[in-house]
């Protein structure tokens, strides 16, 4: 069964009926109790009235019997005799019962094997009633019908010390038709009720589910045609359907930016592919055409270019992925810094040597570092060491003289800085900086070549390294990006400027 309806009904329906199952028995069972002791509370009251005449000294062929067709009564003596009954009263358990004369053959065993005289231990003392009472299920025939009866048997002494027991009996028959009213009454009842359970239950559900279904079947529209910028229903209910509408217009409304994201990089990477492409192809076409003019090293930094491009873009797919890479061992940053820096700072050395001038046209920028800490990040190198290079190289392209490197530990994190005393970024580009393909008109200016993924590429490895990497603005007046890394430990600290 698949309707979550239905089986929300059958298992409604089913529970009602067994609590309604085990209440019944209960309310049976003590409507039957209940009954039972007012028929042997009836009894016995009988049978004392009977007894407290004896007890007085009436004689038995002088005592005042009720109607045997309420209480059946009859008084055995010691030896077992009948000595007063109703005439109505024929038999009783199985006895022929009549007013026996002095002398009348003793009355023996009833039908359910008890004995008719007094077992108790013991008769009263003379002119008593006996405080227990003894009960029976028997039988009794009264004016030609037979009928069950709960007997009462209690015991008496006359003034003179003779002993009689008093049996007297009650009808079973309004308890058991009692009894079997209430049963038949539940019997009709329980299925009437619990239809209507079932029929209430699969309207309730119906509605409930009414928003679900909504939701279900713009989903289905949504799949087929493929229209994201659709939402579902959302009821205006506060309940947990309307919550699963919200948060499944949330989920919609993050695949349509994630699929505009995914369709925006597709086509920025084309067309950044498409540049260099097109520029090798027309040097090899001229080539082909002559070789004379061919421009190996033009192709060669194409090639490179392109290269490095689809590096970039390959690394950031895999994050998008969220490729991790294996546990690599801790990464000293205080070493990773000064390497970094060193190297940079001598091929600005060699390009200065050369030329005099720098590559963006400015002049000579320096590298300087201020390392007060050398705590350690999570690895591997290679994404910590891209991560640095990346902001360097950012760095030294639009600084005007210097760039500066710091290192500190703070509150359990690794704090590194890049600032330059370039132009700045702009308060309101400061994020937009970290998209991808993205290049500000003051960057396409001075850039040499790149595609605008450097930053993204940065941002995105310090995420995934559980840290966080953000813009403002230097002391200088240029840009100051700070990573802030997760320290997993820390050796000496120590302060070291390279100037």
């Amino acid at each position: 069964m698949r309707s979550v309806r239905a089986r929300t009904t059958l298992g409604a329906t089913a529970v009602v009926a067994g609590a309604l199952v085990a209440i019944g028995l209960a309310v049976v069972l003590l409507l039957r109790s209940d009954l039972a002791g007012r028929t042997d509370l009836q009894a016995e009251v009988t049978a004392r009235e009977i007894a407290a005449q004896i007890a007085g000294g009436t004689a038995p062929a002088r005592l005042d019997l009720p109607d045997a067709d309420e209480h059946p009564v009859q008084v055995v003596d010691a030896a077992g005799r009948v000595r007063a009954a109703d005439d109505d009263l024929r038999s009783v358990g199985g006895f022929t019962v009549r007013p026996a004369p002095r002398g009348a053959a003793p009355a023996g065993e009833s039908e359910d094997g008890e004995d008719d005289d007094d077992d108790d231990g013991g008769p009263p003392p003379s002119g008593q009633v006996s405080t227990d009472a003894e009960f029976v299920t028997g039988t009794a025939t009264v004016e030609g019908g037979r009928g069950d009866y709960r007997f009462a048997v209690v015991r008496a002494s006359t003034p003179d010390g003779e002993t009689f027991a008093v049996y007297a009996g009650t009808s079973l028959a309004t308890t058991r038709q009692a009894v079997g009213t209430v049963v038949r009454a539940m019997l009709v009842g329980l299925p009437v009720l619990l239809v209507v359970v079932a029929g209430v239950t699969w309207l309730v559900t119906r509605r409930a589910l009414r928003p679900v279904e909504a939701i279900r079947a713009e989903l289905a529209a949504i799949t087929s045609s493929g229209d994201l910028t659709r939402r579902v229903p959302v009821p205006g209910s506060r309940d947990e359907v309307a919550g699963l509408a919200a948060t499944t217009n949330a989920t919609l409304a993050a695949l349509e930016e994630s699929v505009a994201r995914q369709r925006g990089f597709v086509a920025d990477a084309s067309h950044e592919l498409r540049s260099p492409i097109a520029s090798l192809r027309t040097q090899l076409e001229v080539a082909a055409a002559h070789p004379e003019l061919l421009d190996l090293d033009g192709a060669v930094d194409d090639v490179v270019r392109l290269q490095h491009l689809a590096a970039d873009l390959l690394l950031l797919a895999r994050l998008d992925a969220g490729d991790r890479p294996p546990e690599a061992s801790p990464v000293e940053l205080a070493d990773l810094v000064r390497d970094e820096t060193a190297r940079r700072e001598a091929a600005a050395g060699g390009e200065r040597g050369g030329e005099g001038k720098g590559g963006d046209g400015g002049g000579r920028v320096t590298f300087r570092t201020d390392v007060d800490a050398s705590p350690l990040v999570a690895g591997p190198r290679g994404r910590i060491e891209r991560v640095l290079g990346n902001l360097l190289d950012n760095a030294r392209r639009h600084a005007d003289t210097v760039v500066l490197v710091t290192l500190r530990e703070r509150g359990g994190e690794a704090v590194l800085t890049v600032a330059d005393d370039g132009p700045g970024v702009p308060a309101a580009e400061r994020e937009r900086i970290f998209e991808r393909f993205v290049r500000l008109d003051d960057a396409r200016a001075r850039d040499e070549g790149g595609a605008g993924l450097g930053l993204a590429i940065a941002r995105d490895l310090v995420k995934a390294q559980g840290g966080t990497l953000a813009v403002g603005e230097a002391p200088a007046g240029g840009a100051l990006f700070e990573v802030r890394l997760p320290v997993r430990g820390a050796t000496d600290s120590r302060r070291t400027e390279n100037t």
